[in-house]
């Protein structure tokens, strides 16, 4: 991992849609307005952008922690920016700020993420490695 320069930042632009609006499925649709859970994917998303341009050949990252404050309103339409604010590294974890407005200008949102730098073919082997012992786990349940 290239060193990240103390307060990197990156920009994540989302234009909310009907689709990330409050709707858990079963229970129905709540409110009219950006999601929490929306929030906390374009949260980890941005603190994505941090890591990117610092990865070395062979490097990959996944998120480990995303901590969400959603304390005001966007709705359908509006464009919400999230600010990703690199904070520190400790040893392989990175750790970044976040900050999310609509496009009034009003701060709907803030938190923090936290991403995991590992060999990529690490990470790679751990999917290979759940996908194989789902497989078995589904032929078990298929033969019981």
């Amino acid at each position: 991992m290239r060193p990240i320069p103390e307060d990197f930042t990156q920009i994540l632009l989302v234009q909310v849609t009907d689709e990330m609006t409050v709707n858990f499925g079963e229970l129905g649709q709540v409110h009219p307005v950006y999601a929490t859970y929306w929030m906390a994917k374009h949260f980890e998303e941005a603190g994505r952008k941090i890591i990117l341009p610092h990865l070395e050949d062979g490097e990959g990252g996944i998120g480990s922690e995303v901590e969400v404050r959603h304390t005001a309103s966007a709705l359908p339409g509006m464009t919400v920016t999230v600010t990703a604010t690199f904070v520190r590294q400790e040893g392989r974890r990175i750790y970044a700020a976040m900050r999310a407005t609509n496009e009034l200008g009003d701060e709907i949102g803030a938190g923090r993420t936290t991403q995991v730098i590992l060999p990529q073919a690490r990470i790679d082997d751990n999917f290979a490695a759940l996908r194989e012992r789902w497989a078995q786990w589904q032929q078990t349940q298929a033969e019981a």
